[in-house]
């Protein structure tokens, strides 16, 4: 039995005039990718040079004015990776690159040595706040803690003196979410009051990280906007969050901690970081899209993205990753499958303003993926799905009443063998109707009108077909092609068949376009019924087709 006694709550912060939750977010945040630092050290492999020049390059055409690339002062490789894009001239003019140092002297300087001719730079200091790590990590008190980080400040304070291009300052308590509000932000005040030189023209940055996720994303909001009202000269600073996803609500408590006054986010592109990762930023992004904010972000080809991702990672996106997933615009339930269906016919009916189909809540195409994989079918799926494909795929517009009718002759296939591709579905389409030419095979079809009695005229049909391969010919007159011909059917082979319902529509534009045509027939016998499913050029040929279709079907089967 799970022994949850040995664990204790987390304690929520005492917060009633909190306002988050009465406000919406209107724009996007200032982003910053973190993914060459922390999505980087995640790795089990980590990325080479040259794999992280392509990463920056994809992170630079995203969008993204602020990249974090490392700790060139800890890691040789970072070091080289960052000199090389100075070198190479990569570092596009209105793009900051932030790298991260710990508060010691020695790692500050390389730090500044490695940011050399850099127009635009972050340097990020951190130290940890927590009550816990004060504890068992650092043995050290409040005032111990606080120092550290006030002896950083001085450090950057004193080596930007040298440095020619537009420098920033942020600073992180680290595990901030495990840190006591008041102290918090007694340390960040005394990190402001030493830096000094912060101004609405040139900000500084404090970053709130939920290092760890520690308790349910309303209570990081509560956190975030307390200090986001506590700040002095809060117009001075940029508020910046850096959440975990360790509780697995890292996307809900940067949406929340939005909303409670957080101005830029740092994250990984698909949440990739230490542990369970990282904030995914993209997710955020896109969650921004559709609900009609712009994301600030060139996120127009999410497969692109993903490629790059994965090859330089050598990480796997999960297919049901929220929208970058393999299957996440495909749906397997017959019941999604046919509100999809209805809601991309309604949406080309109607013509709108705005995007609205059921399950889907944007447009896949607008991300760079493709509308064929959005219903795939197997035995869990229903008779809209199956219409969906019929449509979509091969422009048949299936009657209401024959979506059943087909969809249990692929659902007896999808039991024995699982999903049932598309092409298989046409196949089985061609098989069942169009080619169930035997043993009555329409051939050709003479129309002329014919005078009855009282000088009115009907339609004379003469039919040429074969039974069972041996060409016959008969007559029959009615008020119509369709009507003449079944008539004639029923003399001819001793049947007695009414025609439902017919269904007709063009299979494509143009001169040349098919017509397909839908004919339900019932035996009058039997009450036994069926469709049947002509196609030709020419309309009446089709619908003739279409009857011969329903009779082997009815009949013959």
């Amino acid at each position: 039995m799970l022994d949850y006694k040995k664990y204790k709550r987390v304690p929520v912060v005492h917060y009633p005039e909190r306002e988050w939750p009465n406000k919406e977010i209107q724009k996007a945040p200032i982003w910053c990718s973190v993914d060459l630092r922390d999505g980087n050290q995640a790795l089990v492999e980590p990325m080479v040079v040259e794999e992280k020049v392509e990463f920056f390059n994809m992170l630079v055409k995203l969008g993204f004015k602020e990249i974090e690339i490392g700790f060139p002062a800890a890691s040789q490789i970072e070091y080289d990776f960052l000199r090389q894009l100075v070198e190479r001239k990569m570092i596009p003019d209105d793009v900051r690159v932030q790298v991260l140092v710990q508060c010691r002297e020695h790692l500050i300087k390389r730090t500044f040595e490695s940011i050399e001719g850099i127009k635009k730079v972050v340097v990020h200091i951190y130290n940890s706040t927590s009550t816990l790590q004060r504890d068992v990590v650092f043995n050290k008190d409040k005032e111990e803690i606080k120092q550290i980080a006030i002896e950083g400040t001085e450090l950057v304070k004193k080596y930007a003196q040298d440095f020619d291009g537009d420098l920033m300052l942020e600073y992180s308590p680290e595990s901030f979410t495990g840190t006591e509000l008041d102290y918090a932000l007694e340390v960040c005040t005394a990190v402001q009051d030493t830096w000094g030189m912060a101004t609405p023209e040139k900000p500084i940055i404090m970053n709130l990280p939920s290092t760890v996720e520690m308790t349910t994303p309303n209570v990081y909001a509560d956190q975030i906007e307390w200090m986001h009202k506590h700040f002095k000269n809060r117009e001075s600073i940029i508020l910046s969050v850096h959440p975990h996803n360790d509780r697995g609500t890292g996307i809900a408590a940067t949406e929340l901690a939005l909303l409670a006054g957080a101005d830029r986010v740092e994250g990984t592109l698909f949440g990739n970081g230490e542990r369970t990762g990282n904030l995914d930023i993209l997710t955020v992004a896109y969650n921004m899209f559709s609900q009609g904010i712009d994301p600030e972000l060139n996120i127009e080809n999410i497969r692109e993205i993903a490629e790059v991702y994965e090859r330089c990672t050598k990480m796997d996106i999960h297919p049901r990753h929220p929208y970058a997933g393999k299957l996440v615009f495909t749906a397997f339930s017959g019941s999604h499958q046919d509100a999809i269906n209805k809601g991309m016919q309604a949406l080309h009916e109607r013509n709108g303003e705005y995007w609205e189909v059921p399950y889907l809540p944007i447009d896949p195409s607008d991300i760079g993926r493709q509308y064929e994989p959005i219903v795939r079918i197997n035995s869990q799926s229903g008779k809209g799905g199956v219409a969906f494909v019929m449509d979509t795929f091969y422009g048949f517009k299936l009657p209401k009443g024959m979506h059943k009718e087909f969809a249990d002759v692929i659902q007896k296939i999808s039991e024995k063998q699982g999903e049932v591709a598309p092409e298989q579905i046409m196949d089985e389409f061609k098989v069942c109707y169009l080619e169930r030419k035997e043993p009555m095979h329409f051939r050709k079809c003479q129309i002329t009108d014919t005078e009855v009695e009282d000088g009115n005229y009907a339609t004379l049909a003469k039919v040429t077909y074969t039974d069972h391969g041996i060409e016959k010919v008969f007559e029959g007159v009615g008020n119509g092609p369709i009507d003449a011909v079944q008539r004639g059917l029923e003399e001819a082979l001793g049947i007695q068949i009414k025609v439902l319902d017919y269904n007709e529509h063009a299979l494509r534009a143009g001169s040349n376009a098919q017509a397909a045509s839908y004919i339900h027939l019932m035996d009058k016998d039997s009450g036994k019924v069926t469709y049947g499913v002509g196609i030709s050029s020419n309309i009446t040929r089709a619908s003739l087709r279409g009857i011969f279709s329903a009779v082997n079907r009815l009949f013959y089967a």
